[in-house]
């Protein structure tokens, strides 16, 4: 399930995550690379639901590739456990797509995880772009 809202300025998109078997260690708690995967889904759900997904940005000619990921573990999160994650889009003037997460209890009262992600833009030639692409551009003007 997955909602979105508009808070000010900035983009955001809710999903649930139910905690499979296979993705927490021996410990029992999610092993720490699938932090990232759930970022990933929440990438997805962002760009479906605002035309901003990794095909549209491909068939206007670019790459999106991550530059940067970083993670605060706040608590450990367990098999079984349900949660939703939270990904907010952050404006910025450069050329580059910046996102903010957060992975809360499902009653959104225990933070586990906050984490932020950068993303630059590439022609197909693998060159980096330094100005935002005009398909970008755009879809600023639709959404902010």
């Amino acid at each position: 399930m997955m909602n979105s809202e508009k808070n000010g300025s900035a983009l955001c998109v809710t999903k649930n995550i139910d905690i499979r078997f296979s993705e927490v260690d021996s410990m029992n708690v999610v092993w720490h690379g699938n932090y990232l995967l759930y970022f990933e889904d929440a990438r997805e759900a962002f760009g479906q639901k605002y035309g901003l997904d990794y095909l549209t940005i491909y068939h206007n000619g670019y790459y999106a590739p991550l530059v940067d990921m970083s993670l605060q573990y706040k608590r450990p999160i367990v098999y079984g456990q349900k949660t939703v994650i939270k990904i907010t889009y952050c404006p910025t003037d450069a050329a580059k797509l910046v996102f903010e997460y957060e992975i809360w209890d499902e009653e959104g009262v225990t933070l586990f995880v906050k984490g932020r992600s950068v993303q630059v833009f590439m022609d197909m030639n693998y060159q980096l772009i330094w100005t935002n692409p005009p398909f970008f551009e755009e879809w600023k003007k639709k959404w902010l």
